[in-house]
């Protein structure tokens, strides 16, 4: 069935094209802060496509439209884009066309070489000197454009108005100044005189404040340079309390409007920091001379102080209650019928309300029973949602944000009886998540290269995933915190002590079911066997993961003679674990059943 308001929506962006001369116009669904997650107000990709996951690409010409998304959103992106003017383009798939390529099909022969637009608010520098190496010059000319929706989208979303808060000194750890004074001697380090920041979280971190002006990440709309005439938060002052006004002027922060930032970079004096790929192109256009390099922050946000670390362990606990709560719950509901996705996943959330500092979840809960749980990212909806009834598999990815940490945690439950395939795939994940989460490695290792000890066991079934097997986890930030990740493809960021990543490797078969075991770990120190100190190491030091997430993973969907005797014994130490930190806050009930859901295999 045709989709009448979408194919509305592109006609009157191809009207808006034709005023500006341009043949084709590319929506990327990020913003001007390069956010996975982004306010309303940046939802143009969604606006204009009707595809509502958190990663794709539109890409409309006068005559085309398409759309290029991830293997996460393949199902749901075909069910929302069906009845519009686009096309579903595979990334990763083979033969997918890259958005060039496919330009370059679309492209009629002999025709005037075409205008591309871009709003340079929403591609990073890096991003839009890929695209325009990819277009070439023969046939294409890479511009920016104001952005379209500010005209079309005539109901569209203000920018976010939300106070913003502070973020004590007990949870931070380390001062505001102290922060500013680190950046700016790396900056000097690098030959500039000072940094842009334009990701919010890193705004966040650098400034210890927080907000609310994207779901699921504490942060706020905002650009913050540092150095030149000093630090200046470019912010709108609505957003400000007294007590947050007073805070910044204490520590010498000056306030400008949030859009006045392009003005100011265009006067600056100074050589100023930018990193290519979290930068949008409109910073990079503003400045006569800028130092492009990695922003300081980035290596320094994701080593977790000692204040961090016991923030973590606490919210991890208080998490682990919750889950703890729930599954015993939920395992005892589903049999009696009348439980569905969304029923499950408002009581998940209802039981992590219940712990002391929490702020809300950490990005939306995947709660997906059956067939719905081969879909990587599924979140159910009214429109979506099924009864979860006592047989399968179901698949709960979920997390909290608590004021001194936040959770990211995925178990799979047996609701009833299961086929031999659902407690193949089961125990192949759990084969994988325990290689990964058990391994020893040496001082220079990259997240790419251990990537293959999650993946391993499921090869030899000709099995594999195309997401990532983990990523950093922000303290009371952003649950995708990166550089540093587990993936296939090359991530060139050393794994030290200090860093926290998640270990979430899975399986999906389509229309069946779906597999995700997930902790979340911290890089600490190795312990090992037969070696006192770092005395005869070569090539040290040696590394491990400390399991941060407490959580029992349910044993009887594994099967036991395909685990391997030190894959057991490492899984049972885990469960070991998980029983003695969670037992002493749990009620006898719930202590119980603890008990014997982490009995040794």
């Amino acid at each position: 069935m045709k989709n009448e308001t979408i194919c509305q929506r592109v006609e009157q962006l191809r009207e808006w094209m034709h005023r500006q001369g341009i043949q084709a116009f590319i929506t990327p669904s990020t913003d001007p802060h390069s956010g996975e997650y982004v306010p309303n107000h940046w939802h143009s990709r969604e606006w204009i496509s009707g595809f509502n996951g958190s990663a794709g690409t539109a890409v409309v010409t006068l005559d085309h439209a398409a759309l290029w998304t991830d293997n996460r959103y393949f199902l749901a992106a075909a069910e929302q884009l069906d009845g519009t003017p686009f096309t579903l383009q595979k990334l990763g798939l083979e033969g997918t066309p890259t958005i060039a390529q496919w330009l370059s099909q679309k492209y009629r022969e002999g025709a005037e070489k075409w205008k591309v637009g871009i709003d340079p608010t929403c591609f990073t520098v890096a991003e839009a000197e890929q695209l325009e190496k990819e277009l070439g010059t023969s046939f294409f000319e890479l511009c920016t454009c104001p952005d379209p929706y500010a005209e079309i989208w005539t109901d569209r979303p203000p920018i976010p108005q939300n106070p913003v808060e502070l973020h004590p000194l007990e949870y931070a750890g380390e001062s505001v100044r102290s922060k500013i004074g680190r950046i700016l001697a790396e900056a000097v380090k690098q030959q500039a005189g000072g940094v842009v920041i334009s990701m919010l979280d890193e705004v966040a971190w650098t400034l210890n404040l927080r907000g609310t002006d994207v779901d699921y990440n504490p942060v706020f709309v905002s650009y913050l340079v540092i150095g030149g005439n000093g630090t200046t938060l470019y912010i709108n002052k609505e957003k400000l309390t007294d007590e947050v006004s007073a805070y910044l002027k204490e520590n010498d922060i000056d306030v400008r409007p949030y859009e006045q930032i392009f003005n100011d970079l265009k006067r600056a004096e100074v050589p100023l920091m930018i990193q290519p790929d979290k930068t949008n192109l409109q910073v990079r256009q503003s400045l006569d001379f800028p130092v492009l390099s990695t922003c300081p922050v980035t290596g320094m946000k994701i080593m977790k102080n000692e204040t961090e670390r016991r923030g973590y362990h606490s919210a991890m606990l208080k998490d682990g209650i919750a889950m703890v709560k729930w599954m015993k719950w939920a395992l005892e509901a589903i049999p009696q019928g009348g439980q569905t996705e969304l029923s499950l996943s408002r009581r998940l959330y209802e039981f992590r309300a219940e712990q002391p500092l929490f702020r809300g979840d950490s990005f939306e809960t995947i709660m997906g029973y059956g067939p719905h749980a081969a879909i990587v990212h599924y979140e159910p909806s009214a429109e979506t949602d099924i009864p979860v009834e006592p047989h399968g598999l179901l698949l709960c990815d979920s997390g909290g944000q608590y004021l001194d940490g936040t959770t990211d945690i995925t178990r799979t439950l047996p609701c009833g009886p299961l086929t031999p395939e659902e407690r193949r795939d089961y125990t192949l994940v759990l084969r994988g998540w325990i290689r990964l989460g058990s391994a020893v490695f040496p001082r220079g290792t990259y997240g790419s290269q251990l990537d293959c000890l999650a993946r391993e066991p499921m090869w030899r079934y000709g099995m594999n995933y195309l997401h990532g097997t983990g990523h950093g986890v922000g303290q009371y930030l952003c649950v995708h915190e990166g550089p540093h990740q587990f993936r296939m493809n090359y991530m060139p960021w050393p794994l030290v002590p200090d860093m926290t990543i998640t270990d979430e490797p899975g399986i999906y078969i389509a229309g069946s079911h779906g597999v995700r075991h997930e902790n979340t770990m911290l890089v600490v120190d190795a312990h090992l066997r037969d070696c006192e100190g770092s005395e005869g190491l070569t090539f040290g030091p040696y590394y491990q993961f400390e399991q941060l997430t407490l959580c029992p993973i349910l044993t009887s969907p594994i099967v036991r003679e395909m685990l391997q005797p030190e894959e057991a014994e490492w899984f049972n130490q885990y469960q070991q674990t998980v029983y003695e930190k969670l037992a002493p806050h749990l009620d006898d009930e719930h202590r119980q059943w603890l008990h014997d859901a982490t009995l040794p295999l």
